[in-house]
């Protein structure tokens, strides 16, 4: 089975690249070799390669930058995916889009089920869900998966828990917000939900998170606890709780954006592991780096 992965170089597409099965023919593509922000260049890409499936793992993620750049966010989360699924409904080929919790506004207090109502808040979310829905209008539903995910995280690129690694190192305090609750998710469990559902050809909306919430304050504060325990800390800093208030952003983000992956796990045949054992398996990724 012929695979091809956009955003190559990212922190998904180098775990879904590890994870490969030995039966899929992978071609990656970077952001070098092809540039999302270029809907011609996301046709011809599919129309030269005839991938069985594309697995569409880069995007455009700066949340609060994108406040101010809202044309390429919008041609890199929007446009590609219209494009690449046009291609592909050409082609013959399946879609797997990666979307974001933060296609919700967070007002409901409860876990997103994937049929509900997409009501996000800023440039970034409301890109996503249009990359959404412009793949499905492009695409046939029976060739189209999305997959929301969020507070992505690995033991490469520009993420969360790398940057309070460097800031545990660094300070002897933090303040990190606390009213904002959803859930952790490493690369390394998204990438092999990716697999699976090439596995099992599941199309429709998906939700995938690893198990359990947390607020931001709490994944800091977990990122100290077991860096230490993993030796790559020996004192890690005080964390601060911080209101959404206290911390303010160009862009506005869902104060609860916990998805209900249920239905997910049971169509994928995986169980999902709580993301603090998730948060010291990427650790000790790293401490043997």
């Amino acid at each position: 089975m012929r695979v091809l992965i956009t955003g190559g170089s990212g922190q998904l597409g180098q775990a879904l690249q590890k994870l490969s099965p030995p039966s899929v023919e992978l071609i990656v593509l970077d952001r070098y070799a092809l540039d999302l922000s270029d809907p011609k260049a996301c046709e011809a890409a599919v129309h030269e390669l005839k991938p069985v499936w594309v697995i569409n793992a880069g995007a455009y993620t700066a949340v609060d930058r994108a406040e101010s750049e809202s044309e390429l966010v919008n041609a890199v989360n929007a446009q590609a995916p219209e494009a690449l699924a046009r291609a592909l409904q050409r082609t013959g080929g399946s879609l797997l889009q990666l979307s974001t919790d933060f296609v919700f506004d967070g007002a409901q207090g409860s876990p997103y089920q994937p049929h509900q109502p997409l009501m996000p808040l800023g440039v970034y979310g409301a890109s996503k869900a249009a990359g959404e829905v412009q793949a499905a209008s492009a695409l046939d539903p029976d060739r189209l998966c999305i997959l929301r995910t969020s507070w992505v995280y690995g033991p490469v690129g520009r993420n969360f828990l790398l940057t309070m690694l460097r800031l545990h190192q660094e300070r002897d305090t933090l303040g990190v917000v606390a009213d904002q609750v959803g859930c952790p998710t490493s690369t390394h469990g998204l990438a092999l939900a990716c697999w699976a559902v090439l596995e099992h050809s599941l199309v429709g909306r998906h939700h995938w998170s690893d198990a359990g919430a947390a607020s931001w304050y709490d994944f800091a504060v977990a990122i100290g606890e077991l860096a230490m325990q993993c030796e790559l800390l020996q004192t890690p800093a005080l964390v601060r709780p911080l209101t959404t208030a206290d911390y303010p952003t160009s862009a506005r983000r869902p104060s609860y954006s916990l998805l209900d992956c249920t239905a997910t796990r049971s169509a994928l045949g995986l169980s999902g592991i709580h993301w603090r054992q998730a948060l010291h398996q990427v650790l000790e990724q790293l401490r043997q780096i």
